[in-house]
């Protein structure tokens, strides 16, 4: 048996899979996240580690699970954050997330000291405040006291695996993530590390995604209620392994979306892939050699999410099946749009001063309106992401949905509306990035190949596009994006 942890912006997941990766049972612990003004989101990164504890012995008791049986553990995590560790390697402060957009300044400073497009070249990513780097500048710059404490910097997998395992390191898909790792060179960049001012012997070693890290330590053993001869395989960022949980492991796989807190598209390629306009990136990929190309928005899934808590009579218990149930094919927004920029945006827009708006809204308007409209401009900000990938010369004639948001079948008839392609649900949704670690897992144990993965998640439902309404989204695109552009200078305008 093989449990896989990965580590999401709302929770732990837990899964436990059979040693050719095949999902048996799955658990989620959940754990909170602090937002605020000013781009501020944070985690506890003890509140990970006390979720994968419980996750793993949940998991064990309900499946009643022989530890002795487990083969091995493998990490999925979100990706960007800067954990901050003393010398006992120990947090000092919260995690800063993903979604946190605080470094404006420090991402400036870079940018004048490397150029945007060479710093592009040499890193597959713009430069921009959802990275680690300018994270950990940002911590160095506003927070000296805190900052004198600072020994090590890592980001939310590599910490679980330091728990785990008493080892710090990191993997190149991960890597590839923090706005510090050269993608030819394969290295932590010296060029962009003494532009931002900060010591290599911060970063940890970088292994492959199938290397074992270390066996449980007997503090971790004796916490997860597992034998400390189980190995721990590195394994690797939660955009990248869902790719591998999507059966997308090579070119030939097409492409696939991952509807989650935050979206994107994202397919296999054997080098990384440049846009002229900087709309995209590149991660290094779980698979040795190869590349996943990825379009990311912020608050895909979460202005999903936010919509049905905002309409829902207990917030707390968002009734979001029912609410995108209601917003089906028969609801026409009637020129309302949602601008879903709550947390900012990366792909395309790259503006962190970016908010999310309705325009248009009308006294006629129904919740059901409101609904479609999130749904339509996350598909709308998508379908930008994909026209770039179009631009620079990939394929896209199929969409495969993943995550939390491919359950629902009025989501996914948008998108295919919206998209003009096909988009097919896969066995696998909520789980994906689970599987893809597990299948990473069993790779690094000696137990199967990335191909693997392929046979894992089935197609189950295929959603085609409608002729008619896809010409008229093409007409709602165009106005979608000129009700950002209008809005531009005023999101740039206001208080920070």
């Amino acid at each position: 048996m093989i449990i896989a942890h990965d580590l999401g912006t709302t929770g732990n997941k837990a899964s436990l899979h059979d040693d050719d990766g095949h999902l048996l049972a799955s658990v989620t612990v959940p754990y909170p996240a602090r937002f605020a003004d000013g781009g501020v989101a944070e985690q506890n990164p003890q509140d990970w580690w006390g979720a994968v504890v419980a996750a793993t012995r949940d998991l064990v008791a309900r499946t009643a699970t022989d530890p002795a049986t487990v083969t091995g553990l493998v990490v999925s995590g979100q990706m960007m954050g800067a954990v901050l560790l003393d010398a006992d390697g120990q947090p000092v402060r919260p995690a800063i997330i993903w979604a946190d957009t605080r470094s404006g300044a420090q991402q400036r400073e870079l940018e004048q000291a490397l150029g945007a497009e060479h710093a592009y070249r040499v890193l597959g990513h713009r430069l921009n405040p959802t990275y680690s780097v300018e994270k950990i500048m940002w911590v160095r710059d506003n927070e000296p006291e805190v900052w004198t404490r600072v020994r090590r910097v890592c980001v939310a997998k590599d910490f679980i695996v330091l728990r785990l395992t008493g080892r710090l390191a990191t993997d190149r898909s991960d890597a590839s993530g923090t706005n510090a790792y050269d993608q030819q060179a394969g290295t932590w960049s010296p060029e962009v590390l003494e532009a931002a001012r900060l010591d290599p012997a911060l970063f940890p070693e970088i292994l492959e995604s199938t290397a074992i890290a270390g066996t449980l330590t007997d503090a971790a053993a004796e916490a997860l209620g597992l034998p400390a001869s189980v190995p721990v395989v590195m394994g690797g960022g939660d955009g990248p392994l869902a790719a591998v949980g999507s059966g997308v492991v090579a070119p030939e796989d097409g492409a696939y979306v991952c509807l989650g807190t935050s979206s994107w598209i994202s397919f296999a390629a054997d080098s990384p892939l440049h846009d002229p306009g900087m709309r995209t990136f590149t991660f290094n990929n779980v698979v040795p050699g190869s590349f996943v190309p990825t379009a990311t928005m912020q608050a895909g899934g979460a202005s999903v999410q936010w919509i049905a808590e905002a309409l829902s009579p207990d917030p707390s218990r968002p009734e979001t099946g029912r609410l995108t149930a209601e917003a089906a094919d028969d609801v026409d927004t009637e020129d309302l749009y949602f601008l879903p920029y709550l947390l900012g945006e990366r792909a395309p827009l790259w503006d962190p001063d970016a908010r999310g708006a309705f325009v248009g809204i009308g006294r006629h308007h129904t919740r059901a309106h409101l609904v479609r409209a999130v749904l339509e401009g996350t598909a709308f900000n998508l379908l930008t992401c994909i026209q770039a990938f179009r631009e620079s010369g990939a394929v896209i004639d199929r969409i495969d949905a993943v995550g939390g948001g491919a359950q629902s079948d009025a989501y996914l008839s948008v998108l295919a509306d919206v998209w003009g392609v096909p988009v097919r649900r896969r066995t696998v949704v909520e789980e994906a990035n689970s599987l893809g670690a597990a299948v990473t897992g069993a790779v690094g144990l000696g137990l199967a190949d990335f191909s693997a993965a392929r046979a894992l998640s089935e197609v189950t439902a295929e959603f085609l596009p409608d002729a008619g309404r896809h010409a008229v989204y093409a007409e709602r695109h165009a106005r979608f994006t000129d009700a950002y552009t209008a809005l531009r200078p005023w999101f740039a305008g206001r208080p920070h």
